[in-house]
Parts: C-alpha cells; sequence; structure tokens
C-alpha cells in the first residue's frame, strides 16, 4: 500500500466515521469554525473599515478631481507637496513679506481653464428645534452637484434645490426632534428654511449638521448684519472649491503648481494617487525627504487574534478527537489486525483532524464573512464611518482557512500518537489502560511561571514592553502545563460535597486529557480579556486623576455673557427650573472687581482694575515642586511622594485651577451660604454663620497665615469709564487689606474656579463693586439634549444674553470606555460558555456508561441534569480564575512600564503628574467569574435530558 492510498482509505474512514457520530463532529466543526469565524469577520472588517487613499480622496472631494482651498497666506505663492499637507510660502517671494497672512485670493484666477467648481463655506448658527434652540454648523454647499457624490450621501427625501430649503444629518434630526418636511428657523438670518431629505457623511456617520443652498444663509445674514448692529455677523470658516477638470482631463502636477502661482493649497486625485518625481517638487527639494509616501503595516492586534485563535483551536479541538479516538479504538484495533501498523492508525486519526478541520475553516470564513454583510450597518455606526467598499482579500481568507485546516490537524495530533501507541489486544478488548499524570510536567509549569512573572516584571521596571510581552506569554503558558495538576487537585475538594458535585469534580480530575484544555482555552480568552479591561480601568482611573472639571459634579451654571444681560437673570431662572431636573433653589453667583471693570474695557492695556489673592511665600504655601530646587526635589520622590505633594493645597492651585466662571484669574466670587452649599458641596454650619457675618470662606488654606489671608486691590480706572473716573481722578490706587478668614477643609481646594467666597458686606467695606451675574443648581443628572434646546429657547424668548454651562466631557469618555469593556467582558464570556458548554457535551458522550450505571443503581432522573450543570459549572470557573490570574501579569507589568516612563517625565518636569495606579476591573471580573460560570452551569442542566434512553448491553 503505497503513501497515498493508505490516505485515501484513511480519509474515507475518517469521513464515515464523522458521519456516524454527527453530534460530536458537529461540536468539533463549531470548536474550529468559531475562531476561524472570528478571525475571517475581524479581518474583513479591519480591511474595509480602514480606508485606502483613494476612499480618503473620494470622503473629502465627493467624485470631484481636486479640492481648492486658501492657506490663509495671502496672494504669495506657496510651495505644497503633492499630497497637500505639506506646504509653505516660497522662500524668495517678496508679495508676502514674512509670509504673513494678507487679503483672501481669487480663486477664479486659481482654476485650471474650463474647469467646474463649487464652493464649500461653514458657519456655526442657533437652529430652532421641536425643543427650543441648538447650535449647529450650516454648511453651504450644493449637494445636487454630481461632485458631492461621496462626501455627502442622499438618505432619503430629496435635495435641496432652492434658497428656502435644507438637507440635514441624522445626528441633527434625532437631537432636534425634527424630521424631513420640518421647518426650521436660523437665529442670525432669522429665515425659516423647510428640511427636505436627510444626507450624511460617509467619513462622519455622527456629524450634526444643515445642509443649504451657496448664498441661502451667509449672504443674507450678512447682509442683516451690516444693516442691524445688534446682530453679529456670520463667523464663517475657511472657504473650499470642489473642482472638475475640463473635459475630464483632470487635474496635473501642472495645473496644482499654477494654482501655487496664485496662493492656492490643492489636493488633486490625479496626483496624490500617482506622485510626480521629487525632482519636480520645488518643496521636496528644500526638504530632508519625501514625507508623502506610507506603508500599511498589518496590525499588532491582528496577529494576537490569530494567534489566540489557533491556540483556542487546539486547546478545544484536541479533547474532541481524543474522545472520538477513544471511541473508535476498536475501529483502530481492526486497522491493526488487517495489517495496518501505527502509521496508518496515526493517518485514520489525523484524516479526522483534516475532514473537521477543513469543513470548520470552511464553514468559519463563509459564516464570517456572510455576518460581516449582514451586520456591516451595526459595524459602520460604531466605527463612525461607512466602508468604502466590502474590502475582500482572497489570500488573506485562504490563509485563515488553511491556518483553521492545519490547527485541526494539529488538534488531532496529540490523540493520533496516543492512539497509535495502544496495542491491538487493548483496542479491541475496549480496556482504557491507566496512563498516569507527568511528574515533570508541573515543575517544568511551575518554573516557567514564576520565571515568566519575574521576566515580565523585570520588563516593566526597566520600561522596556519586550520581556514584558515574553514574559507574560511563558507565564501563561507555564500555568497552562500547570492546569492538569490543578485540575487533579479539584477532585479532592468534592469528598464532602453532595452527590452531582462531587462526581462532576472527580470526572473532571480522571479526564484531565478532556478537562484541561478546556479549562486552558477560557483560561486564555479570559487572560486577555482580563488583561486589556485592568490596563483601561487603570489609565481611565490615572486620567480621572489628571482631568480638571470646569464645574463641581452634579452641578449646572446660568451665566451671563455680558453685563447687560444681568436684568433678564430672572427670567432665565425660571427657564432652568422649568426645564431641568433641579433639586432645591438656586444660589446666586456675583463678581467682585475693583477700579474699571475689565469685562467692559479691556480692550486698553492696563485699562480696568484687579483683584488678588495675594500667596504667601513658604512651606505649605509655595510648592516645592515649582522653582528653584524643583527639579532636585523631584529626582528625590517616589510616584505615591509625588502624588501626595501634587495634592496638597500649595501645589493643587498650580494645575487643578480653572477660571469656570468671570471673577478672573484670583477666584474670587460673591456667593452667600447658599452657593456654599449648592456649588461647594461644603454644609458646615460654621461656614455659613461666617459668610452671615461677613467673613469670607477661604478653600485653599496655602493662602492663609495664622487664619488670615492678604487681598490686593488695584483701582484702576479708565478715561471711557466717565462716571467712575470722574470720582476717582488721579493715578491708580494699590490697597492691600490684611482680612480674617474661615478655613474650609483641605479637600474643597479642588473646587474648580473658586479659592475664596466674599460676603456682599466685605466687599462693600473694602470698596470694591459687585456684580451678581448668574446661578448655580444642583442637578439630578446632567443636561440632555432636549432640555438644553428648551433652556436656550427660553433664553432667547427672555432676551438672550445668558447661556448654560454643565460638565459632561469625562461621561461621555466614561461611557466610551465601558461600553469597550463590556465588549471584552461579552467576547470573554462567549468564549467561556463555549468551551464549558463543549466540554460538557464531550463528557457526556463519553460517560454514557458511567450514566447508565447511575441509572441501574437508582439514581432519581434528576441527577444527570444536575451532574451536567456541575460538569459545565467546574470548566468554566476554573478557567475563569486562573485566566484573571494570567491576566493580571501582563497588565500589571505594562502599568510598571508607563510608572517608569511617568517618573522620568516626572523628574524632567516637575508639575507633570507620575500618578500611575493599578485598578481592577471589579465589575468585569465580577461578570466572568460570577455571572458566567453560573450561566454556563444553569444552561448545561436546562439542555440536558434528565432521563437515559435504555442501550442494550455492550459485549
Amino acid at each position: 500500500m503505497n503513501m497515498f492510498t493508505g490516505w485515501r482509505a484513511a480519509l474515507r474512514i475518517a469521513r464515515r466515521d464523522a458521519m456516524r457520530a454527527k453530534g460530536r463532529s458537529a461540536l468539533v466543526v463549531a470548536m474550529i469554525a468559531l475562531p476561524v469565524l472570528g478571525v475571517t469577520a475581524a479581518d474583513v472588517t479591519y480591511r474595509s473599515v480602514t480606508p485606502t487613499r483613494a476612499e480618503e480622496l473620494t470622503a473629502a472631494m465627493g467624485s470631484a478631481d481636486a479640492l481648492f482651498s486658501d492657506p490663509g497666506m495671502g496672494a504669495g505663492a506657496i510651495e505644497q507637496m503633492p499630497d497637500g499637507k505639506s506646504y509653505g510660502v516660497v522662500p524668495d517671494d517678496t508679495s508676502q513679506p514674512g509670509g504673513t497672512s494678507g487679503p483672501g485670493i481669487d480663486m477664479t484666477t486659481a482654476l485650471p481653464e474650463g474647469a467646474h467648481a463649487i464652493s464649500i463655506e461653514t458657519v456655526p448658527a442657533a437652529a430652532t428645534t421641536a425643543y427650543g434652540t441648538a447650535t449647529t454648523d450650516i454648511v453651504e454647499l450644493r449637494t445636487s452637484d454630481p461632485m458631492v457624490r461621496g462626501k455627502v450621501d442622499l438618505v432619503r427625501g430629496s435635495l435641496p434645490r432652492r434658497d428656502s430649503e435644507m438637507a440635514a444629518t441624522e445626528p441633527f434630526l434625532k437631537k432636534s426632534g425634527l424630521h424631513v418636511g420640518s421647518r426650521i428657523t436660523l437665529r442670525g438670518p432669522e429665515r425659516t428654511y423647510t428640511i427636505t431629505g436627510v444626507v450624511e457623511r460617509p467619513d462622519n456617520l455622527k456629524s450634526a449638521a444643515l445642509y443649504a443652498e451657496p448664498g441661502a444663509v451667509i449672504a443674507p445674514w450678512r447682509t442683516l448684519a451690516e444693516h442691524d448692529k445688534k446682530i453679529l455677523p456670520p463667523n464663517t470658516g475657511s472657504k473650499e472649491w470642489l473642482v472638475e477638470g475640463a473635459h475630464g482631463a483632470g487635474v496635473s502636477w501642472a495645473d496644482v503648481l499654477a494654482a501655487n502661482e496664485k496662493g492656492a493649497l490643492v489636493v488633486s486625485r490625479q496626483v496624490v494617487l500617482d506622485p510626480p518625481p521629487d525632482s519636480e517638487v520645488p518643496l521636496a527639494r528644500s526638504m530632508s525627504g519625501s514625507s508623502y509616501g506610507g506603508s500599511e503595516e498589518l496590525s499588532a492586534a491582528l496577529i494576537t487574534v490569530v494567534a489566540m485563535a489557533v491556540l483556542e483551536i487546539v486547546l478545544l479541538a484536541g479533547p474532541a478527537f481524543a474522545v472520538g479516538a477513544r471511541r473508535s479504538r476498536r475501529q483502530l484495533g481492526l486497522v491493526g489486525t488487517c495489517g495496518g501498523d501505527r502509521r496508518h492508525v496515526r493517518a485514520v486519526v489525523l484524516s479526522g483532524g483534516l475532514v473537521l478541520g477543513g469543513a470548520g475553516a470552511v464553514v468559519g470564513v463563509v459564516v464570517g464573512f456572510l455576518l460581516t454583510v449582514v451586520f456591516r450597518p451595526m459595524i459602520e455606526g460604531w466605527a463612525g464611518h461607512r466602508f468604502g467598499s466590502l474590502a475582500v482579500h482572497p489570500s488573506e481568507l485562504l490563509t485563515i482557512a488553511v491556518i483553521g485546516l492545519v490547527t485541526g490537524l494539529l488538534a488531532a495530533l496529540a490523540p493520533a500518537i496516543v492512539a497509535s501507541r495502544q496495542s491491538v489486544l487493548e483496542s479491541l478488548s475496549g480496556r482504557r489502560g491507566i496512563r498516569r499524570s507527568s511528574r515533570a510536567l508541573p515543575l517544568i509549569g511551575a518554573a516557567a511561571l514564576l520565571g515568566g512573572i519575574a521576566i515580565a516584571v523585570h520588563g516593566g521596571t526597566s520600561g522596556d514592553s519586550t520581556p514584558v510581552a515574553g514574559g507574560s506569554v511563558l507565564a501563561e503558558l507555564g500555568l497552562l502545563c500547570c492546569i492538569p495538576m490543578i485540575v487533579g487537585l479539584l477532585g479532592r475538594l468534592g469528598r464532602r460535597l453532595p452527590l452531582a458535585p462531587r462526581m462532576a469534580l472527580r470526572d473532571a480530575a480522571r479526564n484531565r486529557g478532556r478537562t484541561a484544555p478546556a479549562v486552558a482555552a477560557v483560561m486564555a480568552a479570559v487572560a486577555g480579556s482580563v488583561a486589556i479591561a485592568t490596563y483601561m480601568s487603570s489609565t481611565l482611573a490615572e486620567s480621572d486623576f489628571e482631568y480638571t472639571p470646569s464645574l463641581t459634579p452634579g452641578t449646572v451654571a446660568l451665566i451671563a455673557s455680558d453685563g447687560g444681560a444681568t436684568p433678564q437673570l430672572p427670567l432665565a431662572r425660571a427657564a432652568v427650573e422649568r426645564n431641568l431636573a433641579v433639586s432645591g433653589g438656586h444660589a446666586d453667583l456675583g463678581r467682585v472687581w475693583a477700579g474699571s471693570d475689565c469685562a467692559v474695557y479691556y480692550e486698553e492695556e492696563n485699562g480696568c482694575g484687579s483683584v488678588e489673592l495675594i500667596k504667601p511665600t513658604g512651606k505649605g504655601h509655595s510648592c516645592p515642586l515649582k522653582g528653584k530646587g524643583a527639579r532636585a526635589l523631584a529626582a528625590s520622590l517616589s510616584a505615591e511622594e509625588h502624588k501626595k505633594l501634587m495634592r496638597s493645597p500649595a501645589c493643587l492651585d498650580e494645575f487643578m485651577y480653572t477660571t469656570s466662571f468671570q471673577g478672573g484669574p484670583g477666584g474670587i466670587v460673591l456667593g452667600d451660604a447658599k452657593f456654599l452649599k449648592t456649588y461647594v458641596k461644603l454644609r458646615d454650619p460654621a461656614a455659613a454663620r461666617a459668610l452671615a457675618a461677613g467673613t469670607p470662606v477661604l478653600l485653599n488654606p496655602a493662602y492663609a497665615t495664622n487664619g488670615e489671608v492678604t487681598l490686593k486691590a488695584v483701582h484702576t480706572y479708565n478715561d471711557r469709564d466717565k462716571k467712575n473716573r470722574k470720582l476717582h481722578p488721579g493715578k491708580a490706587e494699590i490697597r492691600t487689606d490684611r482680612l480674617k478668614v474661615y478655613q474650609a477643609p483641605e479637600q474643597y481646594a479642588t473646587t474648580p474656579g473658586v479659592r475664596m467666597i466674599m460676603p456682599l458686606r466685605t466687599t462693600e467695606r473694602l470698596g470694591l463693586h459687585t456684580e451678581v451675574y448668574g446661578s448655580v443648581y444642583t442637578v439630578a443628572h446632567a443636561p440632555t439634549d432636549a432640555e438644553d434646546q428648551r433652556v436656550s429657547a427660553a433664553i432667547e424668548l427672555a432676551g438672550g444674553g445668558m447661556h448654560l454651562q454643565s460638565e459632561g466631557g469625562r461621561d461621555d469618555r466614561n461611557l466610551q470606555e465601558d461600553t469597550i469593556l463590556l465588549i471584552l467582558s461579552l467576547f470573554a464570556g462567549v468564549v467561556t460558555l463555549g468551551a464549558a458548554a463543549i466540554t460538557t457535551g464531550l463528557a457526556k458522550a463519553d460517560a454514557e456508561a458511567d450514566l447508565t450505571t447511575l441509572s441501574a443503581v437508582g439514581a432519581p432522573p434528576g441527577v444527570r441534569r444536575t451532574l451536567s450543570g456541575f460538569q459545565c459549572l467546574v470548566v468554566a470557573l476554573t478557567g475563569v480564575l486562573l485566566g484573571t490570574a494570567a491576566g493580571l501579569v501582563p497588565a500589571v507589568a505594562l502599568r510598571l512600564v508607563d510608572l517608569r516612563q511617568a517618573v522620568q517625565e516626572m523628574r524632567v518636569e516637575p508639575m507633570n503628574s507620575a500618578y500611575t495606579p493599578i485598578v481592577l476591573p471589579w465589575a468585569t471580573i465580577g461578570l466572568l467569574a460570577v455571572v458566567v460560570p453560573l450561566l454556563a452551569g444553569l444552561l448545561a442542566a436546562a439542555f440536558t435530558r434528565s432521563r437515559l434512553a435504555l442501550a442494550r448491553r455492550a459485549g
């Protein structure tokens, strides 16, 4: 029998065996197909969601040949790189000395002869909505022109063709509560338009904007502003032009150079896709090298996913082939009796891997591609832009299928070797034999585990991520080698447990060849998810530490834009209280100034007065991380010591203070006990009594010495401030006063925008000017889009001049982080459920004799169901716990790398934060360690038949 004849026979046997044991075959195909499916979907999605250079050009200029723009350098000649990303004035051009900006260029002179062009111009404006008013971008662009296709596409309805029509994006309609056919009024031009259609920007699906015909908004707005000085003129952005070359010739490099002579910047599709040599690019000759080339590199994340998929296939499919080989041992024994040797037995088992691996690979690739097609809109929505095209690289998909096929063979390799070593007598008699676990493997695993942890930690402390990756992999492999020993120890834990959990633990320990790989598969998936989740949670905690809020949590502020708007404050308060979820009343917010008001007389240098707190020097007052000796001190500090210094009142004031209010850089606001409670969140009766008695409340104790602060007021009066200038002639008067203050606890030094709260009585005694210009509220939640629009509309009806300020930036970021953590948890949870379910199915198939014996000795029918549930629970819980421990190694080591880098940067710039926390994602760990195993056990119990079908006695 030659080699090919032997393999043909082996393949026929494997195919017939697969068809005979359909359940086990389906499990193996599913095990191989699922990772292949995931990698296929990831590959197609990655290639589709990453735009090519041609797709990027289409997103920028639609179907036009070029995008012309004014770089703002005047009418002088410029030089540019072919991609338009780098440009500058011509060095010897004297029309614009020094490259300073000048008047805008006449773009009609820069266009190629016979070219067709349309303009793009954007202006922000307030528009009426279903709830009130909202500020959005208005884009003047002839969307009906064929050149716009690909840049702006119609979703439904019709494109605007008259000056009274507009198109809107879906995010704007969702935010505003409007729809196709709604009428909308723009504040500024005070014109009403009809929304005729919904459009989208394929490169930015989250863009909230309105599209109008050129001249429909900006021109009438400018005309109206010229005749009515109360109306502010439109604040337009830079103008751009979509250009189509004459007679389909495109825009060549010669056309680009000609436009550069007129001062225009050009991005040409023809030039970018087929750039000229550097010798023809004037700017490239003056640079060290061309910078417009690019190379695509395979993502490291994609390589990691492929490697993880291979590991998952081998670990999950290996036990299935082992069970299959054990159930076919009589058939394999017959092969030996017919003259077959060990090579032929191995060929039969390996053929099973080839047949099922090929089927799983094909199914995985096909289903992965189809799922990507089906879920394409959802993927595009999550990515925020459309696929340029559904990118399919046949060579990559073929490689993925081959990997699935090869790993199927690898998964069958160990069972094939074991089956070939069995004697013909053992195979025909059905005796399994006794195979003791290797005593050396746990020792090798423990050594690899400890060595890997040591290497990873050393890499982290030395700041090198390469040893971190190598050490983490070595540690995980070492833990994998220890899994058979750990599974064996589980059997000893069931001595005092009830029947079902005791049998589940003993079955897992007795069949380590089946249990250990499944536990390892769960461990590998959970380890990756926990590592990423831990690193993300830690970096999120670090960014939260460095984040400087504009308002205290749970607070909104109603602020007057200028002094003339304060009479509308009562009506604006009513709008806020009517439309927001406020709790309690409002607290007045006032500002304090000396001399002429800087909010009015800000144009002249030294044309207004100032009020400031003088910070004492010395220990407890001056931040030691600034000034002389700061670097020497930073060199001796650990990250924790530096954090404590940064959080001290003396240093906190240097990097966390923000001017949230119009009180000026001094951080002195006019307030009362309500302001303390509502904004500062200080519920201290003594502080409230101090304000009522005329004593200021100091939030940062670094400004106080012996319970007093120094207040410096410069009473400078502007000549245009005729009323006050008449009362205060002569030079500016400088006054320095010592004020007794009430010191709040140190933690209130972090209050955004406020250093000291002044009572009205004290300001009058010091001769300072005051004005109540806003209010603060405590709210149950941040204002929604609808609530914000209602308040804005009500304020406009009250006369305008007020705006609502809220704190919401960190909440948006936390929502994105939580979404990613949830996706990671779901991924690990699905793998855990799959591995546990597959192992339970194999256990049932492998233990039919034991279950038959249980029924024969009178075990209740529910024991079978309970046993399956606990078998699934054992695999899932063990894998999750080991995976959590394995995932912490790379996460902690990488944070040590970040810590080293942060400390180095801190010692160069002492005010840079070196805080690098390690925060465990308890929500993710809890979901994986508690919810997923319990769910796996319950599902296994629910889908297991409690009664066993009668079978004839074997033998």
